[in-house]
């Protein structure tokens, strides 16, 4: 399996369960740990995390509003300028979710870079 994918997927886990626990931030210490201990290369520190965290947030935000109907997707899309449109919200809430995952993968590629000196 290739190194992109696993981190993918691992990255997806690990934010999945540590977001049982914690606030909306632990995606950003699953990122850091995945960046630190299965280090990426180039542009992939920041895209794997944050395409990785975009999935989860868009699924977990689409299965949440599924069960009701949008109804409060609709709602918040509405006061935001998003033409009440609540798949653009999904959209939006994961790409948030996702800067932050890729911005905290860059820094734990940094951190794996220091401490092999």
């Amino acid at each position: 399996m290739s190194k992109n994918i696993l981190n993918f997927i691992v990255t997806i886990i690990v934010a999945y369960v540590l977001s049982l626990v914690l606030p909306w931030w632990s995606v950003m210490v699953a990122a850091f740990a995945t960046a630190l201990f299965m280090p990426l290369k180039k542009a992939a520190v920041f895209f794997i995390p944050f395409f990785a965290i975009l999935v989860l947030w868009f699924l977990y935000s689409f299965i949440l509003s599924s069960g009701n109907d949008y109804t409060l997707a609709k709602r918040i899309a509405v006061l935001l300028p998003l033409g009440g449109n609540p798949y653009v919200l999904m959209l939006v809430t994961g790409i948030v979710g996702g800067l932050a995952a890729g911005i905290s993968g860059v820094f734990g590629k940094q951190l794996s870079l220091v401490l092999k000196k």
